[in-house]
């Protein structure tokens, strides 16, 4: 593959914090390694960043502060993250299969935990879901959060100015700044990049997954990372992260990326421990 043709552009099926610290009051833990993913890194002084925050930070240009004008795939992208970050932590889930075996998209999301995340983004969705009913599928909620429903009743769970929300707590949490550029016509608020060894560590992890530290199995990977992946694929901005590797490197995380791209979601949304409402977010956008 040559590499200036970047990464598979994959169709996006049916879709055109202020806080630092997370509280774990409430947190359902009974899923495997729910803990291990939630609290890897809890007793790091890293600056911990929410899965939505990774992937607009690979997304944003680092001197520009904003993402790419032709990315028309980030927005959905980071509503997938919300509802993969409200999976992991043990906030919502997807309805029993049932004797049929029905897939993972026509199964409904249902709350299983309605304590706050202490994320304001991620409560509004949760808001959302716990006041909904009938229950919705997952590709529904997908829809409804990005705005894109035709049922004019259901707009009013479009998260709105999401990326702007996002930036402010990369802010807060010292990771970028605010700055107002012209751009001939208007005037918009960029969020340059200050704190480089924050992406550059992510970069890193996103990087090592796929090459020094590939297990050739998704079940062995952290679900958080498994996630990033993903999700910033189909994001369409995995392929920063990828940027700085030679071009042997980047033919081998090319090649590992496919793979996780192309597994039956449904076969490993059934293997022990999994996250199935994450397994269902992975599907509706590779589809």
């Amino acid at each position: 593959m040559n590499r200036s043709e970047g990464l598979i552009q994959r169709r996006i099926h049916g879709a055109s914090s202020a806080s630092n610290k997370v509280s774990d009051a409430g947190e359902d833990l009974s899923d495997g390694n729910a803990k291990q993913d939630y609290d890897h890194d809890a007793d790091s002084k890293e600056t911990r960043l929410t899965l939505m925050e990774e992937v607009l930070l690979l997304g944003l240009k680092d001197k520009e502060g904003y993402t790419s004008f032709w990315n028309d795939c980030i927005s959905t992208g980071l509503r997938g993250c919300i509802l993969v970050e409200l999976a992991i932590r043990g906030r919502v889930e997807l309805e029993k299969a049932g004797m049929r075996r029905r897939g993972l998209l026509t199964r409904k999301v249902l709350l299983k935990n309605g304590t706050p995340t202490g994320d304001v983004l991620l409560d509004e969705a949760l808001k959302h879901i716990k006041e909904t009913n009938p229950p919705e599928t997952l590709q529904s909620w997908i829809d409804y959060l990005s705005g894109e429903t035709w049922n004019p009743l259901k707009l009013r769970y479009q998260l709105k100015n999401v990326r702007e929300r996002l930036a402010k707590n990369l802010v807060e949490k010292g990771v970028l700044t605010t700055e107002k550029q012209n751009f001939l016509l208007f005037d918009m608020t960029t969020h340059p990049l200050v704190d480089s060894s924050t992406k550059t560590k992510l970069i890193k992890k996103v990087q090592d997954a796929v090459l020094s530290k590939w297990v050739n199995d998704p079940h062995r990977m952290d679900k958080r990372l498994l996630a990033l992946i993903l999700l910033a694929h189909a994001s369409d901005v995995l392929e920063n992260a990828f940027a700085s590797l030679s071009d042997d490197d980047y033919e081998v995380a090319m090649k590992r990326v496919r793979e996780l791209l192309d597994l039956d979601m449904e076969s490993e949304s059934l293997k022990p421990n999994a996250n199935e409402t994450m397994w269902a977010v992975f599907a509706a956008f590779v589809k």
